[in-house]
């Protein structure tokens, strides 16, 4: 974990899904534990950046709360439905979820990021507004909830083209709306028995550590090869899912 961490803190990514893969291939936790842990663990990570987006402006927090909100309601939900799934189409699935994540974040960062920051934001009606954050919430709190992941990529995409924020608040207010997803996936998980406290704390204690030694690095590399490294990570990640 504190090997992964330093990855994690060197590419500024969550890792929900390398630590899923970790977790079950090298040292056999059972699948739905190691997506109940990934989430929990994502409620520190997410108060933490959403902590310091806040701090610098980054965030809608109308906006944040709204998404959040619903995807609280189905992360839940997707914990239940995770318990039914047999065990190795759950591997399979969630794989092909980080596969997903790895093309929605070549969106993020080749293509999205060369569109220029908007400097007025999309203002749309009250009601329409409230119905694309269901819709960006609730898509979000399934992937969430059913596959232990964060679902950033497909956040910040919502919240971009959907929702219409701009490219700054978007990255600032997934972090929001991240934290009531994952707490709210961690404790369906709980309640159906596939919650590890003394995991959650190991997972904690070297992530934690390592991310915030990997983050000294990242302004020595390139921004290429930390773009490159942003997208091979989630597919690294499936990679070893799909050989267990």
């Amino acid at each position: 974990m504190l090997v992964l961490g330093m990855l994690l803190g060197f590419i500024g990514a969550g890792g929900s899904g390398f630590i899923i893969a970790i977790l079950t291939v090298i040292f056999g936790v059972p699948i739905h534990t190691a997506l109940g842990t990934s989430l929990a663990a994502m409620v520190f990570t997410a108060l933490s950046g959403s902590y310091s987006h806040y701090r610098q402006g980054n965030i809608d927090v109308k906006t944040g709360l709204t998404v959040g909100g619903f995807g609280a309601v189905t992360a839940y939900l997707g914990s239940k439905l995770a318990v039914w799934i047999p065990v190795d189409s759950l591997h399979w699935l969630t794989a092909g979820m980080l596969f997903l994540s790895a093309i929605m974040l070549v969106i993020r960062l080749f293509i999205v990021n060369k569109i220029k920051d908007k400097n007025e934001e999309d203002t749309p009606a009250p009601g329409i507004l409230l119905l694309r954050a269901a819709f960006v919430g609730v898509c979000s709190g399934v992937l969430s909830g059913t596959f232990g992941i964060g679902s950033a990529p497909f956040i910040q995409l919502g919240l971009l083209v959907v929702i219409g924020l701009s490219v700054k608040k978007s990255v600032g207010t997934t972090m929001l709306v991240i934290l009531p997803i994952a707490c709210a996936g961690g404790i369906g998980y709980y309640f159906e028995g596939y919650f590890d406290v003394m995991l959650l704390l190991q997972v904690l204690a070297g992530t934690m550590i390592g991310s915030y030694i990997g983050a000294k690095f990242t302004n020595y590399v390139p921004l290429p090869v930390l773009k490159s490294a942003m997208v091979l990570t989630p597919i690294l990640a499936g990679a070893i899912l799909l050989i267990s």
